[in-house]
C-alpha cells in the first residue's frame, strides 16, 4: 500500500494501518513538503510525533496524499534534522523550541533548554519575573490603559511605579498620594526579592510589551509641581506609539 492519493479519499482521515505503509513518508507541514522515513519520525517512541505515526493513523492527508501536520513548516526542517542526525539547531532557537514542545521530543527539549537563549529566558528572566507580584497582569493592565487613551492621538502614555523593596513601596504610596492624577491609572510593579535592578525590570516590561506587537519606549516621569519626592526614584512614563 502506498501513500498516493488514489488509495485514499481527498482530505479524509486515513483509516488503514501505518504498519502497512511504505517506509518512505511524504509530509505536508503547514505547506512545506518533506520526505523522510517512518523510522525517523518514530525515533523517540514517547513523543507526540511518534504517536502520530504509530498504530492507527491520526493525521489527515492533503490533495496529493501527503500526511498533513498543521504546524509551521519552516521550523520542521530543524526537528527532522535532529531526528536524523542528533544535530541540535543553532538557528531560530525560540521557534524550534516551541515546536519541540509541541511534538514532545524530550531529548531535544532538554538540549535546547541548555542553549544560552532558552536558558536565559527560562532560568534567568522568567524566574526573576515570577518573583515580581502580578507581573503578567500588570502588563495587560498597561496595554488596556494605553489603548483606552489612544483615541485620535498618535501616542498614549502610561505611568508606571517601580519599587524594589518594601520600604520603597511605602515611600511610593506617599508619593502617589501627592500626585495630581488618577491613581488608578498608575501601574505598580514590585517589590521583589531577586538580584535584578529596577532598570532590568523596565527592560523586561518593554521587551514583553513589544513581544505583543506594540511600539513602546520609556523615560523617567517628570516631576509635577508640588511633588514631594524625586519622581524618577519610582515613576516612569511608558509611551505607546500607534502610527
Amino acid at each position: 500500500m502506498s501513500i498516493s492519493s488514489e488509495h485514499k479519499p481527498l482530505g479524509k482521515q486515513v483509516t488503514g494501518s501505518l504498519h502497512m505503509l511504505s517506509p518512505i513518508v511524504e509530509l505536508n507541514v503547514g505547506g512545506e513538503m518533506y520526505t523522510t522515513t517512518l523510522s525517523t519520525l518514530k525515533k523517540h517512541p514517547g513523543s507526540k510525533l511518534a504517536e502520530m505515526f504509530t498504530g492507527q493513523p491520526k493525521l489527515r492527508t492533503d490533495s496529493e496524499g501527503r500526511f498533513f501536520i498543521d504546524r509551521p513548516g519552516t521550523y520542521f526542517k530543524y526537528i527532522l534534522e535532529y531526528l536524523r542526525s542528533n544535530q541540535v539547531p543553532t538557528q531560530c532557537i525560540q521557534d524550534v523550541y516551541k515546536e519541540a514542545l509541541f511534538y514532545d521530543i524530550e531529548p531535544l527539549i532538554k538540549q535546547l533548554e541548555d542553549s544560552p537563549q532558552i536558558f536565559g529566558e527560562l532560568v534567568a528572566r522568567r524566574q526573576f519575573l515570577a518573583r515580581v507580584p502580578n507581573y503578567s497582569e500588570n502588563i495587560e493592565l498597561m496595554i488596556r490603559i494605553a489603548r483606552a487613551e489612544a483615541v485620535a492621538s498618535r501616542q498614549s502614555s502610561v505611568i508606571v511605579c517601580v519599587v524594589r523593596t518594601e520600604e520603597d513601596a511605602a515611600r511610593c504610596q506617599d508619593a502617589l498620594n501627592s500626585l495630581d492624577m488618577d491613581k488608578k491609572s498608575v501601574v505598580k510593579f514590585g517589590p521583589w526579592k531577586a538580584v535584578p535592578s529596577i532598570s532590568d525590570l523596565l527592560d523586561c516590561i518593554q521587551m514583553d510589551v513589544e513581544a505583543k506587537g506594540y511600539k513602546i519606549s520609556f523615560q523617567p516621569h517628570a516631576a509635577e509641581k508640588g511633588f514631594r519626592f524625586k519622581s524618577h526614584d519610582f515613576f516612569y512614563k511608558f509611551l505607546f506609539t500607534w502610527w
